[in-house]
């Protein structure tokens, strides 16, 4: 017998299983480096936090939700920061139009200077 929470935990893992495999295609389809960004963080987090979310929902055991729990923490925090290497290696590397940007703030600095504020 289905419970609410295995039906909520199964729409979760297809639903983040659609997200993961949108940002797959994103990454292969888009056009520039910045675009193949936000399609390999935005979409891939929401979807590995889905798919968790579907596995917590079916498992239900302490030590299976404190390793998902574990899991999502990590996602969370090194998918911001793997995007702004990328963007950042992107910039450095001249790999972007720079005509999309809405704001240019790293053009102020000038080449060669470093990731630190004024000295």
């Amino acid at each position: 017998m289905a419970t609410i929470a295995d039906w909520l935990g199964a729409g979760s893992l297809v639903a983040g299983a659609l997200l993961s495999l949108a940002a797959g295609v994103g990454v292969l389809r888009f056009p520039d480096a910045l675009s193949r960004m936000h399609a390999a963080t935005k979409p891939q987090v929401l979807g590995v936090l889905l798919l968790l979310l579907g596995i917590a929902l079916r498992l239900r055991t302490p030590t299976d939700l404190g390793m998902i729990l574990l899991v999502a923490v990590f996602q969370l925090s090194t998918a911001p920061v793997a995007a702004q290497m990328i963007g950042r290696a992107a910039y450095r590397s001249g790999r972007l139009d720079r005509g999309l940007l809405d704001a240019d703030e790293l053009a102020e600095r000038g080449p060669g200077s470093g990731s630190a504020g004024p000295a």
